[in-house]
């Protein structure tokens, strides 16, 4: 587990979600199940290394709040227990606290500088973006007129739809195209011919569709949970600051002033890590995409029922604009997490 999912896991302890178990595993066409196989081993390599930028990156920011809100712990507790008096008896090992929070902030900055230098942001968006392209590749294959005539460009995204931003960077998806043109082609020939291919194509776009639709779901609830938790924890922490702050008009006590110290350090810390990850925008992203594949889902199913009384191109229509939902939300991902980087406060 990393250490973004360890610290949101406790963030969360109780709640339900309530999402479900999800999907069984989608199950190609007989035709599409060789292409699979060609462009799995690309697929899982780029996942693979999505999911580990991913992990690093997200992992980063948590840490460098949490741990800011820890280095003025730190710089607060000598006065606490009395150390900074040269006549208590731990006065000589005051430097203790002074090197924990050194070194506490040393970590801060090591993470910020290797997290800029190896580029995670970057790379967990860019191997994102060629693992959801290869993922999506075969049901985009169906799409293409592999025997069309003259000059056509070699990405097959590039042949189904007029514009798409993300294929702009996908030159590793296009080499996959070009390597895996004959086996599509030869694949697919005749295929939108074949009642059984339709049927078949059509559920395999739907089970597809509804995984996503179940991963987003996820993706809202935890988000809308994340949100109302800690905002309860920040509205607890203000409280509790501003009820020691009263107190300590009329008490004087250092642990008072690490308390209102410590408390808002802590609760800036939770409040700058859930703006980094872009909690609300997200579960709002989230929450729309949700409805509109629903909607894509119902467009296929009802382009399937007129394929089969003579409709051909429906269902080809349907399972484009499907995709083009899923394409558009990628870029807007991009466009939501690109601006934020590795700050230090």
């Amino acid at each position: 587990m990393a250490l973004h999912q360890f610290i949101q896991r406790v963030l969360l302890f109780g709640v339900d979600l309530g999402v479900g178990p999800a999907p069984a595993r989608p199950v190609p066409p007989r035709r599409l199940q060789g292409l699979i196989s060609a462009i799995a081993g690309t697929h899982q390599r780029f996942d693979g290394l999505a999911v580990d930028f991913g992990h690093r990156y997200r992992s980063a920011f948590w840490s460098i709040y949490l741990l800011s809100a820890v280095a003025v712990l730190f710089a607060v507790m000598p006065l606490a227990l009395g150390w900074d008096d040269s006549r208590h008896g731990m006065h000589p090992w005051l430097f203790i606290w002074a090197l924990c929070e050194v070194q506490i902030i040393f970590v801060v900055g090591v993470i910020y500088f290797i997290g800029h230098r190896r580029d995670w942001q970057g790379q967990w968006l860019w191997t994102r973006t060629q693992a959801e392209l290869t993922w999506y590749l075969p049901v985009i294959a169906p799409l293409v007129d592999f025997a069309a005539p003259g000059p056509k460009p070699d990405n097959w995204y590039a042949r189904v739809y007029d514009s798409v931003q993300p294929v702009d960077k996908a030159d590793d998806v296009t080499t996959l195209c070009i390597a895996n043109e004959p086996l599509a082609a030869e694949a697919l020939r005749d295929a939108w011919e074949a009642a059984d291919f339709r049927a078949d194509y059509a559920r395999y776009t739907i089970e597809l569709l509804n995984d996503q639709r179940h991963y987003h779901s996820r993706v809202a609830k935890r988000q809308r949970a994340l949100l109302h938790r800690v905002h309860a924890i920040n509205t607890r922490l203000f409280a509790v600051t501003a009820v020691g702050a009263l107190v300590h008009l009329v008490v004087h006590s250092l642990w008072l002033s690490v308390m209102t110290t410590f408390f808002p350090a802590l609760g800036a810390s939770l409040h700058g890590a859930l703006a980094q990850s872009e909690s609300y925008r997200l579960a709002v992203t989230s929450e729309r995409l949700v409805d509109e594949l629903k909607a894509a889902v119902g467009r296929i199913q009802a382009a399937a029922a007129r394929e089969a009384e003579g409709s051909a191109g429906a269902l080809r229509e349907a399972v484009r604009d499907a995709i083009g939902v899923i394409l558009e939300e990628h870029q807007d991902w991009h466009m939501l997490v690109r601006p934020h980087h590795l700050p230090l406060g």
